[in-house]
């Protein structure tokens, strides 16, 4: 029989055994994760994405602590890869498959970089899991900052509204145009630019661009996508002609007309009845009846600049909208009298004939494109 110091003994023994073996694996774990950080910070500076398991999005997000926000197509959840790089995680809710097609596009999305879309940092396809880590920036999406002109509170100004639209502009059209494949992004709305700093412009959630391997004006699709409210009439019906990248420009147009009236446009107290309210008092602010705060005559050539161009984004036909290259140069003439005032679109929805601006609140149906 073991005396009580023998006993004791073993089990400070046991424990000390513990410990050093709990130390090592403490110390190898430190080691893995640092090594994790190392290879992180040599793709960030190669701008490359990382690719991290799940195990990782964990540790960045203090398991998953903090959510900044949920859409349709999954929750972002606030991270830090370093003290010095804070990041958003976004956890997708699609996990179906193997994830080949999604590691497929992350790689094309990884090469993209523009000062105006936002930098893919990382990914996850593990399992049924699939991730995308993006910068962090505090400013959050341009949503949380439009607000009517006279909400001098909140209200951002004239002269940087013109800013944050020129910058989105630029951004759908390196998208559009400055890609080895060109990209549709179908997304186009307040919620999916987020604003840095320095308030400049980051299109982001490419969660429904489509990749446009050749003719960019013509693209094939089987079911509409997009935002409700920001949806082409052409992406729910081919009655108003085909899908292509003038689909991103109705997108824009509806965006810049919120910018500009610090309200949106739409109805979404239903999904199967929603309707576009469709904004007479745009024209009416063309036609110098204006009927928004306005503090001085350079404020108030912006914002009819920003509403002339709105109403030509987002006419009912696509050939009758203008390129991005259009819409920039539109954008950056200093005189709004240089450009010519549109017919009012919603005149009707299948004839671009229009005899002068009309006042009506007409619910607009569409039939949705099924899968």
């Amino acid at each position: 029989m073991k005396s009580p110091t023998a006993i004791v003994g073993s089990i400070f023994l046991g424990l000390a055994v513990t410990a050093v073996f709990m130390s090592i694996l403490y110390f190898r774990e430190k080691q893995e994760d640092q090594a994790r950080v190392d290879k992180f910070l040599e793709d960030y500076r190669a701008e490359k994405p990382a690719r991290f398991t799940y195990a990782d999005l964990k540790r960045i997000t203090n398991g998953f602590k903090e959510m900044l926000g949920e859409g349709a197509h999954g929750a972002v959840f606030r991270g830090k890869l370093s003290s010095e790089i804070p990041v958003a995680v976004k956890i997708l809710n699609n996990t179906e498959g193997e994830g080949n097609e999604f590691i497929n596009e992350v790689g094309i999305m990884g090469k993209i970089h523009h000062i105006n879309v936002v930098r893919l940092l990382g990914f996850c396809a593990e399992g049924l899991h699939r991730a995308l880590v993006y910068n962090f920036f505090p400013n959050g999406s341009l949503q949380s900052f439009i607000f009517p002109p006279e909400d001098k509170d909140r209200f951002l100004g004239w002269e940087k509204l013109q800013h944050i639209a020129l910058g989105i502009a630029k951004g759908i059209e390196y998208l559009h145009q400055g890609c080895n494949h060109p990209i549709i992004h179908f997304d186009i709305n307040p919620h999916n630019v987020l604003l840095d700093d320095n308030f400049t412009p980051k299109i982001s959630d490419f969660g429904l661009a489509k990749l446009c391997s050749k003719n960019p004006s013509l693209v094939s699709m089987t079911a509409a996508r997009g935002t409700l409210g920001y949806i082409a009439p052409e992406v729910f019906s081919r009655n108003f002609g085909n899908v292509s990248y003038k689909s991103d420009i109705y997108s824009y147009g509806m965006l810049l007309l919120e910018m500009v009236g610090g309200r949106k446009n739409v109805d979404m107290s239903s999904a199967e009845d929603f309707h576009v309210l469709y904004p007479d008092w745009i024209h009416n602010l063309v036609d110098g009846d204006v009927h928004i705060h306005v503090e001085d005559e350079d404020d108030f050539k912006i914002a009819k600049k920003l509403a002339i161009i709105g109403l030509w984004c987002i006419q009912w036909q696509p050939g009758n909208r203008p390129s991005i290259k259009s819409v920039i140069h539109m954008l950056e003439t200093q005189e709004e009298n240089q450009i010519a005032v549109p017919p009012n679109p919603f005149h009707s929805a299948t004839s671009t004939t229009v005899k002068g601006p009309i006042s009506t609140r007409r619910p607009l149906h569409l039939e949705v494109i099924e899968e």
